[in-house]
């Protein structure tokens, strides 16, 4: 696969058999990050565990303490005073059925997270062939389905993420961007990986987390020691 010269010169610098510890870790993305853009920082963690059942689903939600570095674009589905309230906390869209019209008619997504009040799935749930597959159906676990949309939608502007697994047991998230530097970087790495590890399914059996690397937009990956969590 061809790669270009920055990425090769970035690569060199990486030991491909060396598990870093988060500070030498986030040392190395913010050194060897040469995009013209503030890139932004992801996690990608191989869980032991089988998505395929119900008992070993590992989702969930938390603020990193720095935020993601990106303002997410929040969609909220509440009507009457809950959707004033939403509308003061900072969401950038608020409506019932005819949101749901737009996003079937207009095949509109110009949002990131979506938020709903409780009474509002039987309107949401027409959407789930669409959002579903995007991973922004909105759910209880997640916070993302609630009485309080206002809390849900400060939540989110703080930098509130989710964690889900993918098919192949695989959680990937946004932790911040390159212009955090090591310090912050690490902060919301510890708190992810924390809430991670309290997630363990008790059905899971064996190794938990199999592996555990991060990576800059344009940067190569780092495996990242999971020894002290």
């Amino acid at each position: 696969m061809f790669r270009g010269k920055k990425y090769q010169d970035a690569a060199k610098q990486i030991e491909k058999n060396t598990q870093y510890d988060a500070a030498e870790g986030f040392g190395l993305i913010c050194k060897t990050a040469s995009a013209k853009f503030d890139e932004t920082v992801e996690l990608h963690v191989k869980l032991g565990v089988d998505s395929r059942h119900a008992d070993q689903q590992v989702r969930g939600a938390i603020v990193l303490p720095n935020g993601t570095g990106k303002t997410a674009r929040v969609l909220v589905f509440a009507k009457g005073d809950k959707a004033d309230a939403a509308r003061e906390a900072g969401a950038d869209y608020v409506g019932e059925m005819d949101m749901v019209e737009k996003i079937q008619k207009e095949n509109w997504f110009d949002f990131d997270v979506v938020v709903a009040s409780p009474d509002m799935m039987g309107v949401v749930g027409r959407l789930g062939k669409v959002l579903g597959p995007k991973g922004l159906m909105p759910s209880p676990k997640a916070g993302t389905v609630t009485p309080d949309v206002a809390k849900a939608v400060k939540e989110v502007k703080a930098g509130k993420i989710e964690y889900r697994l993918d098919k192949t047991n695989i959680i990937h998230c946004p932790i911040g961007k390159v212009s955090f530097g090591p310090e912050k970087l690490t902060e919301n790495f510890n708190a992810i990986m924390g809430a991670i590890v309290k997630a363990k399914p008790a059905a899971a059996k064996g190794q938990y987390i199999k592996s555990c690397v991060v990576a800059s937009t344009m940067g190569p990956g780092i495996k990242m020691s999971t020894a002290k969590l």
